[in-house]
């Protein structure tokens, strides 16, 4: 698996409340996917692109939204995000310094 595929397949963290705290609770990290990537996809894309061993991958499709503005309704896409589980004592930190 190439890197430009491995750049495919993980889109970008997902940072929200939720996802801090799947983080401080169960060494879990969250990121925005492919829609069309598989769990054993995922799981290869994360452990060679931030070098650490991955326990479990769990995946979540989320429906887009409907939305109202002045020209009427307007669906917004549909995306996949993973739970990815790292094994004990790994670690990714995806704070950006600035």
């Amino acid at each position: 698996m190439n890197a430009e595929h491995l750049y495919k397949i993980v889109l970008a963290p997902h940072v929200s409340e939720k996802a801090t705290m799947a983080g401080e609770r169960s060494n879990q990290l969250v990121f925005q996917v492919a829609v069309n990537s598989t769990k054993p996809e995922i799981k290869k894309a994360i452990e060679k692109l931030f070098d650490v061993k991955v326990k479990a991958v769990q995946v979540l499709n989320v429906k887009g939204k409907v939305k109202r503005n002045r020209y009427g309704y307007v669906n917004k896409p549909s995306w996949k995000k993973a739970y990815v589980t790292l094994e004990a004592g790994q670690d990714i930190d995806l704070s950006v310094a600035g």
